[in-house]
């Protein structure tokens, strides 16, 4: 069998092409340029890497971008102060809140902090709810660039039984409910799932979110299946054992390669749309 690569990368230049051509014409037409702001707290070296990465997608796309760091010692309050400050200011159209955050702060306090109309990364519980019940919000931002992702590359999606290995706020939950909208069956699994393997073997299309490396195996997986894998851990491996897939499932996506670039992708265009809503 031939997989069908699903390439986030080259999608996501195809993306950020259409999206710089946005921008021109926001920037034209109102004498201001989307700018998207970025919240770090701590010094994780990759929750750094991570916001080094969307600053340089603001730059490709013609975007600006805040990036306000704060220290690990940060409390609640002071990263609320400062999430309202950037709701109260008419240049930001969206807003990101780098996950993790330490574990003094009420991380789910600050989420819902963000101004629905700024959050771009789909954090909040009211965007959560509106999503889940059709209504227009900026969903999660992984979910969402994975259903761009399969949608682009035309994989069938109505009645087929997806299997979501994870159930996190800003992935799994979403994942399956945005599947579901797509007219999916779904299942929702997790690490105490009992009898995984063979739930993840009853899938058509299998998502791996669950945060572990290589946890879901490939010998869970059927042949013909879509494989997509979420995770990515140190050594360059996701969630999924992917390389003995790679010559009998009928799609998947590299770890990396994949889901990442669709991520960002996904903020930079939810940023724009923000701004688009905003600037008219």
């Amino acid at each position: 069998m031939t997989a069908l690569l699903l390439d986030g990368k080259a999608l996501s230049l195809k993306i950020e092409a259409d999206l710089a051509t946005r921008v021109a014409v926001i920037t034209e037409k109102s004498g201001r340029t989307p700018i998207l702001a970025t919240i770090l707290v701590g010094d994780d070296p990759a929750s750094a890497t991570y916001v080094t990465m969307k600053g340089k997608a603001c730059q490709r796309t013609g975007m600006d971008s805040i990036r306000l760091e704060l220290p690990a010692s940060t409390t609640t309050e002071q990263l609320l102060a400062e999430i309202g400050k950037l709701n109260a200011n008419p240049d930001v159209h969206g807003i990101l809140l780098q996950h993790p955050v330490p574990a003094q702060i009420d991380e789910r306090a600050c989420f819902d902090a963000i101004a629905l109309e700024k959050d771009v990364d789909g954090v909040t519980c009211l965007g959560f709810g509106r999503m889940s019940m059709g209504e227009r919000a900026y969903g999660s931002a992984t979910p969402a660039g994975i259903m761009t992702l399969l949608r682009s590359y035309g994989v069938e999606l109505a009645g087929k039984h997806a299997v979501v290995v994870g159930r996190s706020a800003i992935l799994g939950k979403p994942m399956a409910l945005m599947l579901l909208a797509a007219d999916c069956t779904v299942t929702i699994c997790h690490s105490k799932t009992r009898n995984l393997p063979e739930l993840v073997k009853q899938a058509d299309i299998v998502v791996g979110a669950v945060g572990r490396p290589e946890f879901i195996q490939a010998d869970w997986i059927k042949d013909g299946a879509v494989v997509v894998d979420a995770g990515y851990h140190p050594g360059g491996v996701g969630d999924i054992q992917l390389k003995p897939l790679t010559d009998r499932v009928s799609a998947w996506t590299p770890v990396p390669g994949g889901v990442g670039p669709m991520t960002i992708a996904t903020l930079m265009a939810q940023t724009v749309e923000a701004a688009e809503r905003q600037l008219g």
